[in-house]
Formats: structure tokens, C-alpha cells, sequence
């Protein structure tokens, strides 16, 4: 089947991220967020996606995008290849991640990505690196990289990372020196319901006020059961009795249906929601957040919710760390410090406390970084200053 565009086509963007349920959620959805923005402007934007068990494609294809989906099955182990030191032949941290070996992952993309000839090739994807690049680009294609681990080499026109207390020399010797470095939650990847409710979620925390509405959130896979361990503590915080608990959770957690008997046995009302539509409404509504330090972190400072954060990946230790460090957070730790949450609500959490921490988030991130890197992108030279709104 040829996917070339038509002679007359408007710009067209392809995309390489995966989703899975040892890789998480976070990085398909935030090239979900960028493909819609860049949708919005007249861009047609491609998905390359794995068929990893927990693979959201066809989420992706029920939002109007094309999605090439790379068949999981039919290659050689690639296990063997993984004996490989990390950084040598190409191999990364977390090269089991493609779940075939980067090589026989480039030639699939690469077939594709020649029908494409995209103008702008997007990768958001920690077993990728240099090498891969360099087997799929096609001639002519730009390549923006969206990273946050600053671990191995690119090639990028553009490389975006959004965390806080990562620096441009962090990237110094991973990337050309024509590359631009987008660093910083100033280019965090929200979707505009975030700036459309920014507003009204920083007007009702302006005053010190109860933790009375709670959110939990800790991915949309949670595959180690963190929210579980999360009610199970919770069962002795000394929370208002008038408290309402809501537990947002994907429809392919593994551990679902045991989170909703959990919620059943606790002594305040608690909602369990799936795969919910309207995040932006409910983290307005939160007073307090239980949540993981990872992408959604932005999300919850732009809308200024005080957040009780867990680690529950390698990655989201320095995000946890840094936004505790500023006040913006506080950092409970890995999932197995769960049983420290009744200390911490009873010692730590009180109204005034949760004003302060609203108003140091609200001030790391205000929103606009998708409108930033779109206006970035769909400008004929990439080097022009992205104004400061």
C-alpha cells in the first residue's frame, strides 16, 4: 500500500512513538498533543507505532491520524542483540523498549517514511538515538527530537525537553550545533484546555482552603499497582470527612478492577474513572493531587494543584526531585514510601501549605510551550525567535 502524499499536499509530519505497558502512556499522549496542534495549523501528521501489548494505536486512529502500525511479531529475538553494552552498535538504555532491534526497526520505518517524504520527522522514544536516525531520515526531512533523559546522541533540527532543572549543556555534546534546544516547563507539551482553565483553577486557590477534593492519578498503565498501595494507605490519613476521592486510570491498567474493590473498602466516597476526556476539568476541581512525577507533573503546575508526587519510573526522579526542591511539590519517593502519606497529610498538608505550593507550580508553567514549538515548526526557518506569549 503506497502512503505517498499528494503533489499538492500542505506540510506532512511523521511521528515514532510507542506506547506499552512496561513503556507507559505519557509519551504517545504528548505527541497526541503536538499532532493535534500541528493538525490545527493544516500539518497531516503520521503516527509509527509498535504493536506493543498496551499499545494505544488505535486510540490514535480513532483521532483521525494514520497510524503505520509496526507488527510486534515476526522478528529475531532481540534479546540477543541486547548483549550489546549500552551505547555500543546503536544500543541504549532502554533498548528493550522497541521490543525488536533498532536496525530491523529502522528498515520498517524507513520504508515507510520514503512513501511520506515528511517535511518534519518527530521521535519520542528512549531506545532511539543517532544511529536510528541516520538509517530513516529521509533527504529533505527535518528531525525533532522530544527527550527528557539527556543520555545519547541526535541529530535534531530541533530537540525539545521540558523538565525543570535540565540546562542546554546538558545537550551540548548530544546534538549538532545548529540544533535548537527548546529546555525547560516554559516548552511543556499541554493540551489548550490547560490554558483555557488556568484561570479559574488559580482564582479558587488564591486563599489558603482544605484538602476536600482529592485526585489520584499515577498513569495510565500503573502496572506495579502504585494506586492500590496508595488506598491502602490512605486508609489511615486522618482526610476531612466530607473528603470526595476520584482515581483516574486507563482503561488497560492490569490492575483495575482490583483498585475499584480498594476504592469500595474506603471510609469517604471514591469514584474510579477510566480513560476520562476532561483532565483539565478535573485537576481544577482537585485540591490536593496524588500523582506520578512524570509529563502530567505540567499539567498540574499550570492549573496550580498542589501535588503529593510518586517516583514510579528511573526518569521521574529528577522532575520529583526538582519540584520538590523549589516548593512546587512534594516528593513522597518510589511507591514502596507509600506508607509515609499519613505522616505526610498530617504533618505536612496543611491550607496555607497548599496555597503556597499552587502558587510556586502556577509560576514554572503557563501553558503556551505547544503554541511556542507549533508556530516554531511550521515556520520556513525554524532559527526565528519564538516570541515570549
Amino acid at each position: 500500500m503506497s502512503y505517498r502524499p499528494d503533489a499538492n499536499r500542505g506540510k506532512v509530519v511523521a511521528i515514532r512513538a510507542d506506547a506499552s505497558l512496561e513503556i507507559g502512556t505519557g509519551h504517545v499522549m504528548r505527541c497526541l498533543t503536538l499532532a493535534r496542534a500541528l493538525r490545527g495549523a493544516g500539518t497531516e501528521c503520521h503516527f509509527l507505532c509498535r504493536e506493543h501489548p498496551g499499545n494505544l494505536t488505535d486510540m490514535i486512529q480513532s483521532d483521525g491520524f494514520v497510524v503505520h502500525r509496526l507488527p510486534l511479531d515476526g522478528h529475531d529475538d532481540p534479546g540477543q542483540f541486547l548483549a550489546h553494552p549500552y551505547g555500543s552498535n546503536g544500543m541504549t538504555e532502554h533498548s528493550h523498549w522497541l521490543g525488536v532491534h533498532w536496525q530491523a526497526d529502522a528498515e520498517e520505518c524507513r520504508t515507510i517514511l520514503e512513501e511520506l517524504t515528511p517535511d518534519w520527522l518527530i521521535v519520542d522514544h528512549y531506545a532511539l538515538n543517532a544511529c536510528w536516525e541516520r538509517a530513516v531520515l529521509p533527504q529533505g526531512t527535518r528531525l525533532m527530537v522530544i527527550d527528557d533523559l539527556a543520555d545519547r546522541s541526535h541529530i535534531a533540527d530541533i530537540l525539545l525537553d521540558q523538565n525543570l532543572g535540565r540546562n542546554e549543556k546538558d545537550y551540548e555534546n548530544l546534538v549538532p550545533a545548529r540544533c535548537r534546544c527548546l529546555i525547560g516547563p516554559r516548552y511543556a507539551l499541554l493540551r489548550p484546555e490547560f490554558v483555557e482553565l488556568r484561570e479559574a483553577s488559580l482564582d479558587r486557590r488564591r486563599e489558603p482552603f482544605e484538602p476536600k477534593q482529592l485526585l489520584i492519578s499515577l498513569g495510565g498503565v500503573d502496572k506495579d499497582n502504585a494506586t492500590g498501595a496508595v488506598l491502602d494507605a490512605l486508609k489511615s490519613c486522618g482526610l476531612p470527612g466530607a473528603c470526595h476521592i476520584t482515581v483516574i486510570m486507563g482503561a488497560s491498567a492490569p490492575w483495575l478492577d482490583t483498585v475499584r474493590t480498594k476504592a469500595g473498602e474506603l471510609p469517604w466516597h471514591c469514584d474510579v474513572v477510566v480513560n476520562v476526556t476532561d483532565m483539565a476539568r478535573r485537576m481544577t476541581q482537585a485540591d490536593l493531587a496524588i500523582g506520578a512525577a512524570g509529563s502530567t507533573s505540567w499539567e498540574r503546575c499550570c492549573l496550580g494543584v498542589p501535588t503529593l508526587m510518586l517516583e514510579l519510573a528511573d526518569n521521574q526522579k529528577g522532575i520529583a526531585e526538582a519540584l520538590h526542591q523549589v516548593g512546587a511539590a512534594y516528593n513522597v519517593g518510589k511507591p514502596d514510601a507509600v506508607n509515609r502519606l499519613p505522616d505526610i497529610l498530617d504533618k505536612q498538608i496543611r491550607p496555607k501549605t497548599l496555597a503556597r505550593m499552587s502558587r510556586i507550580a502556577s509560576g514554572l508553567v503557563d501553558g503556551n510551550g505547544l503554541t511556542r514549538l507549533v508556530k516554531l515548526m511550521t515556520t520556513e526557518s525554524h532559527q526565528e525567535e519564538v516570541p515570549n506569549g
